[in-house]
């Protein structure tokens, strides 16, 4: 927990960041969405409030997931304080124009009904600075193409935690094949029982294998993506 005299506000500003990155660390909402709220009143902008107290604790957070020191639970406290923050940032975000990493389109697939792998992905990915569309669960192939046409995301990301509705997969990749669009997005594919071969095998860009790799992954496709489209 945090320690009780610690009063925010006394704290200067890089005290301040590394204070708001341990309490995302311990998942306390209240003291991040405090911290953020001293951070914009201090004359920060949102997205340097963003970048170095959200983004920069959740990449923390990150590691330690991926190195076995955090567990599923503890992340999804640290990505609830997170979305604590957000939900103060992203307004002023969206009105001041910040860049943001990019856009992503993310549901389990039809079938399927497991969202906490999806769910934290989704989180990260936010936290990581990208505009997350989450479609939910249970999703044909007509919702990711709705998804596609309203959002005109970079990413479209599916999850599936069941052998029976992996294969799934291959039906919305090849419809967007046989559309023409496939080329368009990058396609990003997870959950426990896949592997690197079955994406390979159903014709996805990326596997997933948990939700840091998968942030660092699409960060990378994206940059890749960019790169090519501006010839270098």
């Amino acid at each position: 927990m945090a320690d009780d005299d610690i009063i925010l506000a006394n704290l200067d500003d890089a005290a301040l960041v590394e204070q708001m990155h341990q309490d995302l660390y311990d998942g306390l909402k209240d003291e991040v969405v405090e911290g953020v709220n001293i951070l914009l009143a201090r004359g920060w902008t949102p997205y340097k409030t963003l970048t170095e107290s959200l983004v920069e604790g959740m990449r923390i957070v990150g590691i330690d997931f991926r190195d076995g020191i955090l567990f599923v639970p503890e992340v999804l406290l640290a990505a609830n304080a997170m979305k604590a923050g957000m939900a103060v940032l992203r307004p002023l975000l969206i009105a001041s124009g910040a860049p943001r990493q990019g856009r992503i389109v993310i549901g389990t697939v039809k079938g399927d009904i497991h969202d906490i792998g999806k769910n934290l992905v989704g989180m990260m990915m936010e936290g990581a600075g990208f505009e997350v569309i989450d479609l939910g669960i249970n999703n044909g192939v007509e919702k990711y193409l709705a998804a596609i046409e309203e959002h005109k995301p970079d990413i479209i990301g599916m999850s599936a935690l069941l052998t029976t509705t992996m294969p799934y997969m291959k039906v919305v990749i090849d419809t967007l094949k046989e559309k023409g669009m496939r080329d368009d997005f990058i396609v990003m594919v997870g959950g426990a029982p896949l592997n690197e071969d079955f994406a390979k095998a159903v014709g996805a860009d990326a596997y997933g294998r948990d939700a840091a790799v998968t942030v660092e992954l699409a960060k990378d496709l994206l940059m890749r993506k960019h790169n090519q489209r501006m010839g270098t």
